[in-house]
């Protein structure tokens, strides 16, 4: 079961395809952020997304807003994924404790072994203000994300 809105989202530290440690907390009392869980790299549907936030990224990284994508790949692997599709924005690994912040917010399979299409709007002061989770086959849109950005 995903967090609800209205609660305090779980911090996490998690290391990004260049092998930073970025934490939620990093941008508490700076900006909003679009949390957005996705299985895995390399496949259909994920690079579709990730893709598609790539070409409107200008409304998910700003001064007012940071586009954080996790999966439970390794960094290793998140790396040449985003050099392959010019991915900028950070790509975390939840791959090591394996899921660890997919579980905190609710959208790890356990039977899959990987996080389900979960994605979560939070402000600045790190209270969860919005969030979708698809199933793995399901594609989200990203204009919904715009739409809850803008109510806040």
């Amino acid at each position: 079961m995903a967090i609800e809105v209205g609660t305090k989202a779980p911090d996490f530290s998690l290391k990004s395809q260049h092998g930073e440690a970025v934490s939620l907390s990093d941008f508490r009392g700076k900006k909003n952020v679009v949390l957005l869980f996705y299985p895995f790299a390399f496949t259909g549907v994920c690079t579709g997304e990730l893709c598609a936030l790539r070409d409107e990224l200008p409304s998910f990284v700003n001064d007012d807003v940071q586009l954080l994508a996790v999966s439970n790949d390794s960094p290793f692997a998140l790396r040449v994924f985003a050099e392959q599709e010019g991915l900028e924005y950070p790509l975390l690994s939840d791959f090591w404790p394996h899921g660890e912040a997919s579980r905190a917010y609710g959208v790890f399979d356990e039977e899959k072994g990987c996080a389900v299409r979960g994605t979560f709007i939070i402000d600045d002061e790190g209270v969860v203000r919005w969030s979708v989770v698809n199933a793995i086959p399901e594609a989200r849109d990203l204009n919904d994300y715009v739409k809850a950005l803008e109510a806040l």
